[in-house]
């Protein structure tokens, strides 16, 4: 197999049945920068060469040219989830790899490795089915659901990772392999949950659930006239009101004054509690809410799954960011009052706080290694920031709620790839180290939240 490599060819041995020669750049060359850009910018990426790959044999290319090089192996595909700055190595994109597949009687889509949640959404909708993707439609289907994937629906259905049928992967010999569950459990179960450290996924088969409409949106409060805390308090009572089948979360967000905003948002601290619910009793359920204070904007209402990126409506387009979380036993309102204030119009550093309700379906077992499933809250911070500026935020937030902490989750950890501890419980970390010594014994795949680290 050769691999074209500014101007000149690399050639090696390949098992593989394609002959390929995937695009391979080095800084010198044209293209080299466009092809590093992704949606996070505050961390640089400077490998050594960088795989545009546009196939399953282009990533094979690219994982033997790196095994026989000695270099370690970085993935990106839409680049929302970094786990911090780089240099040298290889880094594969896959941002080609875009083909998404729907088998409407399986209730099944087939999902290659560059392939954005909204696409799925849009291929399953004709068939009444949804993918359990994230909020935001713009991130990578595989990259998420590797990492366990916490979605819209979380507490109905469980996580994405608990609904994969089979991962085509190349690993680090340079073999494509189909996983399922049957043929390499081991291995299948390392894969869901343990991010990017077994190989390079160049596509899933994951199952789609029968979903066409939902109830959703969110109730938003003006900071400035509601107290924080008793917005949290209020929405931490609520919580233990719900059936399993409704999904929520608190959020702080302020919002600059800027021409480009809603009137009504524009300078605000706002605080809101967002909705997701397949039932027919939504209404019901979230008068509760209601009575929290005045409301400075109601947008729940009933609405296509395809319309469901709208609830959280995150933003669209690239910026720098740092960000890490906290899976919580409990919340303890009176020691998170003060996280809120991370998020107010006057805080030092643009910052994002969203607390997640955990629980219902999360919690069940499944055989995959995606941790805390006994978790009952989600804390996820993020500061606009460079990473030192951001940890001076961050940290003391955090260390505020480490009596009820019980880990972290991998999805929520970004830009902190130095920090591995509490991603994992310490059965789960010593069992997927095991299976990283059996499968990568070489540790090729280290550019992530590596499990030697």
């Amino acid at each position: 197999m050769s691999v074209r490599l500014c101007g000149h060819d690399a050639l090696m041995d390949s098992n593989t049945a394609d002959t390929t020669e995937p695009l391979a750049l080095r800084p010198a060359d044209p293209g080299f920068e466009e092809e590093l850009a992704g949606f996070q910018t505050g961390f640089t990426q400077r490998p050594t060469v960088v795989f545009a790959a546009a196939s399953a044999a282009d990533v094979a290319a690219a994982v033997a040219y790196a095994a026989a090089e000695d270099l370690p192996v970085g993935v990106q595909a839409t680049g929302h989830g970094l786990p911090g700055g780089a240099e040298g190595g290889v880094l594969i994109t896959t941002k080609r790899m875009d083909r998404v597949s729907v088998d409407p009687v399986s209730r099944t889509a087939r999902v290659q490795a560059g392939v954005r949640w909204g696409q799925v959404v849009a291929a399953a909708q004709p068939y009444g089915l949804a993918p359990l993707n994230g909020s935001a439609p713009g991130v990578g289907a595989v990259s998420y659901t590797l990492g366990g994937g916490l979605g819209i629906l979380a507490r109905e259905f469980g996580y994405a990772a608990d609904h994969v049928r089979a991962l085509d992967v190349v690993t680090a010999d340079g073999q494509l392999r189909q996983v399922t569950r049957e043929s390499d459990p081991g291995l299948y179960w390392a894969l869901l949950g343990g991010g990017h450290n077994f190989g390079v996924v160049t596509e899933l088969e994951i199952g789609l659930v029968p979903v066409a409409r939902l109830y959703g949106g969110s109730l938003a409060f003006d900071g400035r006239e509601v107290d924080p805390a008793a917005v949290l308090r209020a929405y931490e009572r609520w919580t233990r009101t719900v059936p399993d089948g409704l999904t929520s979360s608190f959020a702080a967000v302020p919002y600059p004054d800027l021409p480009g905003l809603p009137p009504h948002l524009r300078g605000r601290h706002v605080l809101s509690v967002r909705v997701a619910y397949t039932g027919s009793d939504g209404e019901r359920l979230v008068a509760p809410l209601r009575e929290t204070g005045p409301v400075l904007a109601d947008s729940l209402r009933v609405m296509p799954y395809a319309e469901s990126h709208t609830i959280h409506s995150d933003p669209d387009f690239p910026h720098t960011y740092y960000g890490d979380s906290a899976v919580l036993s409990e919340l303890d309102v009176e020691a998170a009052a003060s996280v809120p204030a991370l998020a107010a119009a006057d805080a030092p550093v643009m910052s994002v706080v969203q607390i997640n309700h955990l629980g219902g379906a999360l919690a069940r077992r499944a055989p995959n290694s995606v941790p805390h499933r006994d978790g009952r809250f989600l804390v996820r911070l993020l500061a606009m920031a460079d990473r030192d500026t951001a940890r001076e935020l961050l940290d003391p937030a955090l260390a505020r709620l480490a009596p009820w902490t019980i880990g972290r989750a991998l999805n929520f950890a970004f830009g902190a790839g130095d920090r591995t501890e509490g991603l994992y419980d310490p059965e789960t970390r010593k069992r997927l180290a095991g299976l990283k010594s059996e499968h990568d014994p070489a540790n090729l795949f280290r550019r992530n939240y590596n499990l030697t680290g």
